[in-house]
């Protein structure tokens, strides 16, 4: 359990990752305020990226532009203009008629104040001129005139007005006036909200404080109005309007969905769950919302997606009524100076009566923008995925590779999100996910920079010195083959050691000494290092290595048993230089023995030794020492003998019973590769097997006379001399019963 701990805390890349993805996941709950913002941003680039949308709008703008005040005059226009604006929209065959504007005062240009003034000064005026007077004020009413022109409209009339939201801006409205606004902006109330709970009662809404509504002599003459209030985001772009607004305890809806609703003839009905709005809906359109009522706009393009059409070419009649034939007509300012400008994904200068005409279109055509229910899920999925692919991929792959592989990612979920936005409307996180790929990428770039680049060079310095450079560079590629701690690894250990190198050492002055050894030490390890061993130490004139750690060999055993045979033939050729030179010649014994073993970095915390430890290292110890018994150099176990069999040639020498061990060990002395056998070295082979097979059958006399047989032939066949003399003392004094046929060493 402790190591199962120490592994996750341990930094490596799978843990960087984790804890980004956590600290990613957790940052996309809080909801940070610049992520936010920036995510804002990413959707107002999908806006652009995806471009202007097709649509057979029902909408026309008529708007109050330049061309209209330079031939009406100054805006305010006189209401008897706008009603005769109604008039002709209505003559046309225009379904709706949308005001974006507010007349909440009433008209200062109209001469029915003059006509009271006349008849409250003058006295003495026949009941016949009062009358005209009367039917005079009447017919100079605008205010009365837009009411009239709105209540005989065969179009349904959705008039404008708004909200002031906070105290300040409130201004100094008394209890009545209050109720009188509030009585002029019924017709946009909501008369059914359907709550799906009792908690869901309690959910938050936007407030308003004032009401700025149309008189009451306009205000009463259409059943239909809504507010135009919008609220843009903190970087000042607008990407949502209100779906509702609480004043004075009643529900408001906004100008655009009482704009569908008297084009459906249809109430809009605003649904709310426990945790805040779902949707509103009119008909048979449910318009999606987030949990504050608020509906995203879903924007057909850039200013002028909507057709424009100039107010003073209405009124003059220069315009066919084809263009107004069962359409919606929103009336606004678009003149400069005189319009709302407002801040979109498109532009930062646009009309806010267009606005309003993209969410009656993106309604009517029932194509909207929402964040589905699943997309939290999807946004925690796609970090988590995504930061764990890249901490699994990354550390494994190269600097190119790596980017090519996180730029697909990242892109991949850019290029994701905008087609699922383009093609569904389905709005999915950006930011949060691409910050965690980007922070992974960073983290585990920094992490294999400093920290595997300080492995790459402990490995450089702590292996340099005893494994092949080839060997080295595989490790720095691949450190993950490199247990630092230590492993149990298949090995093949190899201990070697110079025949009567104490003799030697007093013959030679420290300097010919050194220079001897080195020479020796050079030419041996470079043999080992060649064939990818690992060279333990020294130890004086003593080689310790092994083979198959830190780096895999194919055939370990075979690789080893090689190298013991090349070492032996290359000091051959230096006994024949040092002959030459008169310098002594040195002779190696050789131990080498195949099996499990513990390798890895031992010591304390301060130095550490690349080692070997374990029965099998212990035993090609033993081996080594072993050839003294039998007048050998090369002594390898049956473990060893029998995996490299194949590419060296060997005989078995004896079963021995070395200290430290209860089974008895099978030993094989090598003598080369299979070109440098002759004739009578196979013979002697010969005879010292059946030497071998009577000796352990108790059969002394046949296996003197066999070993005897292969003395003629070589007589310094080492191991035959042993097991003869061996023979002749067995004759004499017979091993104890049951004796399986091993010899117990005396000494290590």
């Amino acid at each position: 359990m402790l190591k199962l701990l120490k592994n996750v805390l341990r930094p490596n890349p799978i843990t960087l990752s984790l804890i980004i993805i956590i600290l990613g996941a957790l940052l996309y709950y809080v909801e940070v305020p610049f992520l936010e913002l920036m995510e804002k941003k990413t959707i107002d680039l999908r806006f652009v990226s995806r471009g202007d949308v097709p649509h057979e709008s029902k909408v026309v703008l008529a708007v109050i532009d330049e061309k209209s005040v330079d031939k009406e005059g100054k805006w305010v226009w006189p209401r008897s203009k706008i009603a005769d604006l109604v008039t002709r929209l209505s003559n046309a065959g225009a379904k709706v008629i949308s005001f974006d504007i507010v007349m909440s005062e009433p008209d200062e240009k109209s001469t029915a104040k003059t006509i009271d003034a006349i008849v409250q000064n003058l006295a003495g005026l026949s009941e016949e001129n009062k009358a005209y007077l009367t039917e005079l004020k009447q017919s100079s009413d605008n205010d009365r005139l837009l009411a009239d022109a709105i209540k005989n409209s065969t179009a349904r009339v959705v008039l404008g007005y708004f909200f002031q939201m906070e105290h300040e801006h409130a201004g100094d409205y008394d209890e009545a006036l209050a109720e009188q606004q509030k009585e002029s902006i019924q017709s946009s109330r909501y008369d059914l909200i359907r709550y799906q709970s009792g908690s869901a009662l309690g959910v938050p809404v936007f407030e308003a404080m004032v009401a700025n509504g149309n008189i009451p002599s306009i205000s009463s003459s259409t059943k239909y109005s809504g507010f135009f209030n919008m609220f843009p985001d903190i970087d000042g772009v607008v990407r949502w309007i209100p779906a509702v607004i609480n004043h004075r305890e009643e529900m408001y809806a906004p100008l655009s969905l009482m704009t569908v609703s008297a084009f459906r003839d249809a109430p809009p009905s605003p649904i709310v769950a426990d945790y805040g709005f779902e949707k509103v809906q009119i008909s048979d359109i449910a318009i999606p919302t987030d949990e504050l009522g608020r509906i995203m706009i879903n924007y057909r393009g850039n200013t002028k997606t909507f057709k424009h059409i100039s107010i003073t070419d209405i009124l003059h009649g220069k315009v066919p009524d084809a263009e107004f034939k069962n359409k919606i007509v929103m009336i606004g300012a678009t003149a400069v100076g005189i319009y709302d400008m407002r801040v979109t994904p498109f532009s930062s200068v646009f009309p806010g009566i267009e606005i309003h005409a993209n969410i009656v279109d993106s309604i009517l055509s029932n194509d909207f923008l929402f964040q589905p229910g699943w997309a939290a899920v999807f946004d925690i999925a796609v970090i988590i995925v995504a930061g764990l692919l890249l901490g699994i991929v990354l550390p494994r792959v190269g600097v190119f590779p790596g980017i090519l592989f996180v730029s697909f990612v990242f892109f991949g979920h850019i290029f994701f999100c905008r087609y699922i936005f383009t093609s569904r409307g389905w709005i999915l996180n950006v930011v949060y996910p691409l910050l965690v790929i980007i922070c992974v990428y960073i983290t585990i770039t920094a992490y294999k920079y400093l920290v595997e680049s300080r492995q790459k060079r402990f490995i450089r310095s702590a292996f340099s010195t005893y494994l092949a450079p080839t060997v080295v560079k595989k490790l720095i590629e691949s450190p993950d083959g490199l247990e630092l701690g230590g492993e149990e690894r298949d090995i093949s250990a190899f201990f070697s050691d110079v025949q009567g190198f104490t003799s030697i050492s007093e013959r030679l002055t420290p300097a010919e000494l050194v220079e001897l050894l080195n020479e020796f030490l050079t030419e041996m390890t470079d043999i080992i290092l060649k064939h990818e061993g690992t060279v333990d130490k020294f130890e004086g004139d003593a080689i310790i290595a092994f083979f198959g750690a830190p780096n895999e060999l194919e055939n370990q055993a075979e690789t080893a048993a090689l190298t013991c045979v090349q070492m032996q033939k290359r000091l051959h050729e230096l006994r024949l230089k040092w002959k030459a030179e008169g310098r002594p010649e040195l002779k190696m014994r050789i131990g080498l023995c195949t099996g499990s073993a513990v390798v890895g970095n031992m010591g304390s915390r301060n130095r550490m030794d690349y080692t070997m430890m374990g029965d099998t290292v212990n035993t090609a110890a033993r081996l080594e020492g072993v050839n003294k018994i039998y007048g050998i150099y090369t002594l390898v176990c049956e473990n060893t003998f029998q995996k490299a069999s194949n590419r060296v040639v060997g005989r078995e020498i004896d079963a021995i019973n070395v200290v430290g061990k209860n089974e008895p060990v099978v030993v094989y002395q090598l003598l080369g590769l299979p070109e440098d056998l002759d004739e009578n070295l196979l013979k002697t082979m010969q005879y010292y097997a059946q030497g071998l097979s009577k000796y352990r059958q108790l059969n002394w006399d046949e296996a003197i006379r066999a070993f005897g047989a292969a003395l003629k032939i070589a007589p310094d066949d080492g191991p035959s001399l042993a097991m003869l003399e061996r023979c002749r003392d067995y004759r004499e004094s017979p091993p104890p019963a049951g004796w399986n046929g091993s010899y117990t060493m005396k000494t290590k």
